[in-house]
């Protein structure tokens, strides 16, 4: 996924990330071309341990296929241990920080991109020149540090050359390991180098190195044993990462070498393979080889395993297996040590605020206070939207006591724990998750957000992180008013003790506003939440039914679901025709039932009218369909889960009747029924009921579906889809937003996508899949939503 275009490592952002988020900061402004692979920037926004892979083993150091099944097996390994692997590589002129398959097999066929071998003094060639590439020690360090991934595992590093001191041939990896705060777990130094220059270098660089086990003995590549002593070595995962981490806490800006010895098995061949490379040595000085730099190194990796007839190749993969492990287990316990770090201090990057003085409007006006840059000057040449997003973009701030307080402590004063900060709002929300499908299914497709933000320092956050994301700010309110804010307290448990949401903000847009930027674009579907003035909903209406553009809402809340009823009474007023004023609504069950007992209410008596009754009549709902129902709640509501009951609550619970006696507003309903799946209540109108795949359908309760014909040649189709299963549950939040998210753009799209049973099916197997995701993740919305077609 594109980063700055799709990153989000500071949506939790923590005072041990500090200086590499500013790092990353500073360089999105000048749109770095490096992509952050949605699982690595998930397990970095969410503090889980990282591993780094480099990739020049990949382009220059292994034969093909090895070139791609070591590298997939290292990763395999990594995983293992608890971590994420990490491989980075250059594809297009674009730094990948985490691969995809496709993309580590192209580095790894060299044949037809020919891959160069990148190391630091390479990196802005490769990218100018839209090269592909494989990062060496150094360029993989480099990508390590500005990403904030705290331990790269990889083979031999590399280090000064035997005669090195009257060639100056010494490696750009040593330097390298002066600037990056990385832990670089090796095997050492490569078998061809000079490994007491290499550590006398090192020591004047100020590099701590540090052999592992229960030896002071730094290993000899393909041997345990190389006379050479350093004077640390380190017995266990916990102590090299305590290492790393006390470099962090006192801002040590350096890395650490810790270099793992051989397994035992492979000792035996070790001086066998030493002799062998001693002589291929010898052979690249008499040919002159030797001379020829990088390629040096191909050369000697290719003449050795000739040598040895293979077995070179064995223990080189040995040694790559042994340090990916011990790399992924130092990364686990280096994150220990850094969440304990978070319940003592957490904080976020904020733009700095005024000082009281300055807060009072004594030393300058409001607009020099907190300047506020206008983004949407950043993104010239913006095409017209196909989807649009109204509603509420804000920032969650949620505390969380440590386990083992007292309830009365928390009651009454403050308690240590973790507080994050995090990016919300129903249509911030919903146009992320929109955002990023789009970006992995209609990649030439756009989406935006009409959403009111402050001039305040959450105002900038917003901006910032919708930025980042690669989400277009052109649509954005900017009022007077304070960004929307939801302040959570939780206690050990999770449960929530209180909070406070200020959401004033959004009294402030108003539908004038909002058209305004509306008329600059001809989307295929708006959608909006319930969070916005019935006032500004009802004018948003309207120009939708003008203009013929389907307006999906999203209720939000039972008590926000009502507020588009106004525009609904509205639309009607007058009206004979029985299209209805809202083409899409997606209630959960609460919210369906609220809308419906509401529109039947005295207030609205929206039942009462004639376009309802003439609809409701002609639908023909007679007793076949009835009874075609009553075998539907006879199905059980989930396909793995039968604790979830059967659909018996259709009727029971007058869920179904509830969603017909809606149609004639909402033309099609899709209830979120948690646990118990999805259900779609649509109504097609004639003139697209005849080329709609529904045309020929009768209803199947066996295939969840039930149908009828209407008198005037409308079709009514009920559609049930069980529930996906959802393994670790991390967060409920953003779940259905997700759902909407996967819904609209789709229908962006397709917009006749639910007129056929195959492709409703499928879309809304989409939107279950992007609920998934999001539950499983710790983030309103799931940076893997950017890969939905692979879940």
């Amino acid at each position: 996924m594109p980063f700055p275009r799709g990153s989000s490592l500071s949506r939790f952002v923590t005072r041990r990330s500090i200086s590499s988020l500013s790092h990353l900061r500073a360089i999105r402004s000048k749109d770095a071309p490096v992509d952050i692979h949605p699982e690595v920037e998930e397990a970095l926004a969410h503090n889980k341990p990282v591993v780094a892979l480099e990739t020049a083993l990949v382009t220059h150091g292994l034969p093909y296929p090895q070139s791609l099944e070591v590298p997939l097996g290292l990763e395999n390994i990594v995983r293992s241990t608890g971590a994420v692997p990490a491989t980075i590589g250059i594809i297009g002129g674009r730094v990948k920080v985490g691969l995809e398959r496709h993309e580590l097999d192209r580095l790894a066929d060299r044949t037809a991109s020919k891959p160069a071998k990148v190391s630091r003094r390479d990196i802005a060639a490769a990218i100018a020149m839209q090269a592909d590439g494989g990062t060496t020690c150094s360029a993989t360090l480099v990508f390590a540090a500005l990403a904030g991934i705290k331990v790269f595992a990889t083979g031999g590093l590399g280090g000064v050359h035997r005669g090195g001191e009257n060639s100056m041939d010494v490696s750009a990896d040593l330097h390298e390991l002066t600037r990056c705060p990385v832990g670089l777990v090796s095997s050492g130094v490569k078998s061809i180098l000079d490994i007491k220059k290499t550590l006398e270098y090192l020591e004047t660089l100020g590099v701590p190195v540090f052999a592992y086990g229960e030896s002071r003995e730094f290993p000899a590549f393909f041997s345990r044993h190389s006379g050479c002593h350093v004077p640390w070595n380190i017995r266990d995962p916990a102590t090299a990462a305590k290492i790393l981490h006390t470099q962090w806490q006192l801002g040590m800006q350096n890395g650490a070498l810790i270099a793992v010895p051989i397994p035992e098995e492979y000792e035996a061949i070790g001086e066998k393979i030493q002799n062998w490379v001693n002589q291929a040595v010898s052979e690249s000085e008499q040919n002159g080889v030797s001379l020829s730099g990088k390629d040096a190194t191909p050369w000697l990796l290719n003449r050795i395993a000739e040598l040895s007839g293979g077995n070179s190749l064995a223990s080189n993969v040995a040694l790559l297996e042994s340090t990916a492990l011990v790399g992924g287990q130092i990364a686990v316990e280096y994150q220990k040590l850094a969440d304990k770090s978070l319940s003592n201090v957490e904080t976020s990057i904020l733009p700095p605020l005024p000082s009281v003085a300055q807060a009072q409007g004594q030393t300058m006006p409001r607009a020099e206070l907190l300047p506020f840059p206008d983004h949407a000057k950043k993104q010239p040449g913006l095409p017209s939207a196909n989807v649009v997003v109204i509603g509420s973009a804000a920032v969650d701030i949620t505390a969380q006591e440590q386990p083992n307080i007292t309830a009365a402590l928390a009651r009454h004063s403050t308690a240590p724990g973790t507080v994050r900060i995090s990016l919300g709002g129903v249509g911030r929300n919903i146009a992320e998750a929109t955002h990023r499908i789009m970006q992995a299914r209609y990649p030439k497709l756009s989406s935006v957000l009409f959403a009111p933000i402050g001039r305040d320092a959450f105002g900038h956050l917003l901006v910032d992180e919708l930025s980042s994301f690669g989400m277009r700010t052109d649509g954005l309110v900017r009022t007077d008013k304070d960004t929307a804010v939801c302040n959570m307290v939780l206690d050990s448990t999770g449960t929530l003790v209180g909070g406070v949401a200020d959401m004033s903000i959004m009294e402030s847009v108003t539908g004038e506003q909002i058209i305004e930027r509306l008329k600059k674009h001809t989307p295929s579907v708006i959608a909006l939440d319930g969070n916005l003035l019935t006032t500004t909903i009802d004018d948003v209406v309207q120009h939708c039914s003008e203009r013929g553009i389907p307006l999906l809402f999203e209720p939000t809340s039972a008590v926000k679901s009502t507020a588009i009823l106004p525009a609904v009474l509205t639309a009607l007023k007058g009206k004979l025709s029985s299209q209805a004023p809202i083409a899409y609504c997606t209630p959960n069950l609460l919210e369906l039932t609220q809308l419906y007992e509401t529109a039947q209410s005295d207030l609205f008596e929206l039942m009462d009218h004639p376009v309802w009754w003439s609809t409701v009549d002609s639908l023909n709902i007679g007793s076949a369909f009835r009874m075609e129902l009553e075998q539907l709640a006879r199905k059980p509501a989930s396909d793995h889960d039968a604790a979830a009951g059967t659909l018996a609550f259709l009727v029971n619970d007058g869920v179904a009747q509830k969603a017909l006696h809606l149609l004639p507003f909402f033309q099609h309903l899709v209830i979120k029924c948690g646990a118990q799946g999805v259900l779609v209540a649509m109504r097609i109108d004639p003139k697209d009921a005849a080329t709609s795949g529904w045309a020929a359908e009768r209803s199947n309760p066996h295939q969840r579906t039930v149908v009828a014909h209407g008198k005037a040649g409308e079709i009514v189709v009920l559609q049930h889809l069980p529930a996906l299963p959802v393994e670790a549950l991390a967060n409920v939040t953003g779940a259905g937003d997700s759902f909407v998210g996967a819904l609209i753009s789709t229908l962006g799209h397709h917009p006749h996508a639910l007129y056929h049973p195959k492709t409703l099916r499928s879309t809304l197997l989409t939107a279950q899949k992007a609920a998934v995701l999001t539950l499983q993740s710790h983030s309103a919305v799931s940076p893997l939503l950017s890969l939905i077609d692979q879940a």
